[in-house]
């Protein structure tokens, strides 16, 4: 999940700073008079956005200054709660740019970027270190034992003051400089890392002429190629690209060997080939960045000032649980990797196991051992039956429901708008569900928000949110997923529903504003619904509206585990390589390739398994920076989620009334409690990590 934190503009706001020409031009500083307030899609062009940040920021210049001149003596309200809801223009017009930038990007707004990394970071930095506002929140927190908060409050006031003090606030004017140099930089470096693996994913095409060299695919596969290469002027041939639905089928199935080494070559080696589009030196220099800040601001390493305030706390307790794991899951992958070369050796005699050939003998194995053919099951995953079989599961546990909204205008082609409501029937906010891949989209999948839930003068404003894929668009009509795909659309919409059932009154501890280890909990636990038996009836049919059928089911179960050893090893390599970047000390010079070699032989990873993000693409850390020192989030939550799904199963129901219910209050708080406190107020105890160890099959 990327998030982008922000709040959304009430109705009525006066726009000071910008000029009457500037408002009425520029649809970013106008009133929306559209249906929910969404963004006028159609009416926003690039050279709309650079004016709009200015006067934005300077409308939230003048908002702090009311607050730090307000002649009051300083209170939760006329600060903290001021302070919160302030810079709302700024986060709608944030909301739009930093939304298409992932999702409908080009150039030009990739050359727009690189102007307002600069501009944010610097006005963030004006906030932040403003002495007179800080003084202010300062006196609120000291007298915090005196009043009577509430404990939403109390979340506020303390992340509040953190904030500030986390961003510099206790800093002298020399160390603040520092500080500005470094945040400013970071930026532009984040902003050159994301346009250079954009570009790099984006030129790599495997064009294929020679129908003998298909051999092994499905033939939905090469349809889509097919499809691909005809869009592309490429008649008669197929095209292969380095996205997901188009990579990993191709490794998993084609049988040309050399094909898949050059696919797979170019994938890892992303941004890794020297060049301008090389990000080598950019992960170099924002580890060193990040080391330099973490220590103007007093921490030992940037993992401990990103921890400071995660339920992991400490780089020891993440180092711990991804050590203890690793030592599990590298033995099976060991195993596994001998049993792939037993039946290399088969089909080339004096052949070595590579990287290129794990996916492709894993399904062989899977295939002979287990008698199971994953593509035998796509056609049970049509995309919009998956998609409103969450939206069912949704449903019954949580009483959300979704209603397309054609009157609610959308960004590109294929992008559906649905409108959720409660169990009351009441408007719960908006979902733009955005499925297929497209030239002008980052890869992957993500969940994020352009409006956040809040509560404000008795108004309940509620969240617009996004949910984008990258799978590949059918030719024929009718879309379907693997059961890995079917699985991303659940733990996205996992996100969503986190935002959807947020019920508080501040922007920032609303919805996903949580601890970054703690965020993927909602969206994993999701996942487990996906191919429970019941959920499968619901949604898993083909064209002729066949339900999948039990014996199928039955051998999907029995193959769940397998192949955990590589699966599991290369996301934990990750999580690993992420936090050996992250702390490092002040002062220290990385290599960016010879650094990742080390960090991988100290764990001893088998070379046929590279890291699921080599550093030069590893965007969740080196783009926007939001899970630097955070990957192992993912592995965090999944101890998480794999206990708390046991609660439903030990309820006997998986949509047990009761337990839906508890879940329910843990989606809805945000981050108004701890997030263990709101953890075992569901469970009623600390999370067992036996849950995940079964699960992974590695008990």
């Amino acid at each position: 999940m990327k998030r982008i934190v922000i709040t959304f503009l009430a109705a009525g706001f006066m726009f000071a700073g910008c000029n009457k020409q500037e408002t009425t031009d520029n649809p970013l500083l106008q009133e929306w008079e559209t249906p929910f307030e969404t963004a006028p899609f159609s009416k926003i062009k690039p050279e709309h956005y650079i004016p709009a940040f200015n006067a934005s920021i300077a409308q939230h210049e003048e908002e702090i200054k009311e607050i730090v001149s307000n002649s009051e003596a300083p209170t939760f309200e006329n600060t903290i709660a001021a302070f919160d809801y302030s810079g709302q223009m700024l986060s709608r017009v944030s909301g739009v740019f930093y939304n298409m930038m992932a999702a409908n990007t080009n150039e030009q707004m990739q050359k727009i970027q690189q102007e307002v990394g600069p501009l944010m970071s610097n006005h963030s930095d004006n906030v932040s270190m403003n002495a007179d506002l800080f003084k202010r929140i300062k006196a609120v927190w000291d007298a915090k034992d005196t009043q009577n908060y509430s404990e939403e409050q109390l979340a506020l006031l303390d992340k509040i003051y953190k904030r500030f003090v986390r961003n510099g606030a206790l800093l002298d004017e020399t160390r603040q400089k520092e500080l500005r140099e470094v945040n400013s930089e970071l930026t532009k470096v984040e902003a050159a890392f994301d346009a250079n693996l954009l570009k790099e994913t984006k030129a790599y095409q495997l064009v294929i002429d020679k129908k003998e060299d298909l051999s092994g695919l499905p033939q939905g596969e090469t349809d889509n190629a097919a499809a691909l290469a005809k869009s592309l002027g490429k008649d008669g041939k197929w095209v292969f690209t380095l996205d997901n639905p188009s990579f990993i089928p191709f490794v998993t199935y084609a049988d040309n060997r050399e094909l898949r080494k050059e696919i797979f070559t170019a994938r890892v080696n992303r941004c890794n080939n020297g060049g301008e589009s090389d990000n080598n030196a950019n992960v170099a220099r924002m580890a060193e960045l990040r080391a330099k800040k973490a220590a103007i601001l007093g921490y030992e390493t940037f993992a401990d000032y990103q921890l400071e305030d995660r339920m992991a706390q400490k780089p020891e307790n993440v180092f711990n649980l991804l050590e203890d794991l690793l030592s599990s899951s590298i033995p099976v992958a060991k195993q596994e990797a001998d049993e792939f070369q037993e039946m290399l050796s088969k089909d080339h005699e004096d052949a070595t196991l590579e990287a290129w050939d794990m996916y492709y003998y894993a399904e062989k194995v899977r295939k002979e051992k287990y008698n199971f053919d994953a593509e035998q099951t796509r056609p049970y995953f049509e995309i919009n039956n998956v998609r409103q079989g969450c939206f069912d599961v949704l449903t019954r546990l949580y009483g959300i429901s979704f209603t397309e909204r054609k009157d609610v205008e959308v960004y590109a082609e294929d992008v559906v708008a649905f409108e959720a409501k409660n169990e009351k029937g009441e408007h719960a906010g908006i979902l733009y569900w955005d499925p297929y891949t497209r030239a002008s989209k980052q890869g992957g999948a993500w969940c994020n928000e352009y409006r956040g839930q809040y509560r404000q003068n008795g108004k309940n404003t509620t969240p617009i949110i996004t949910v984008c894929y990258n799978f590949a668009k059918s030719p024929n009509g009718r879309t379907t997923l693997t059961a890995d795909e079917a699985s991303t659309v659940f733990h996205e919409m996992g996100h969503a529903i986190h935002q959807l059932l947020s019920d508080c009154t501040y922007p920032s501890v609303s919805g996903t504003n949580v601890a970054r280890d703690f965020v993927e909990l909602p969206s994993q636990i999701l996942e487990h619904w996906c191919f429970e038996p019941e959920v499968l009836a619901m949604y898993a049919k083909n064209e002729q509206g066949e339900v999948i059928p039990e014996e199928m089911v039955e051998r999907m179960k029995s193959v769940g585990t397998f192949n955990q050893g590589f699966a599991f090893s290369e996301l934990l390599a990750a999580s690993y390589l992420d936090m050996c970047f992250h702390t490092i000390k002040d002062g220290t010079k990385v290599n960016t390739q010879e650094f990742e070699k080390e960090a991988m032989n100290d764990i001893g990873m088998i070379r046929q398994i590279p890291p699921r993000y080599r550093s030069t693409y590893f965007s969740h850390c080196f783009g926007d920076g939001g899970y630097s020192a955070g990957y192992y989030s993912y592995t965090w939550s999944e101890w998480l989620d794999s206990d708390a799904f046991c609660a439903f199963k030990e309820a006997g129901d998986i949509f047990d009334p009761e337990t839906a219910a508890k879940f329910k209050i843990l989606l809805s708080s945000g981050s108004t409690k701890d997030a263990m406190t709101l953890y075992k107020n569901f469970r009623g105890k600390e999370p067992d990590i036996k849950a995940l160890l079964e699960k992974r099959g590695m008990n």
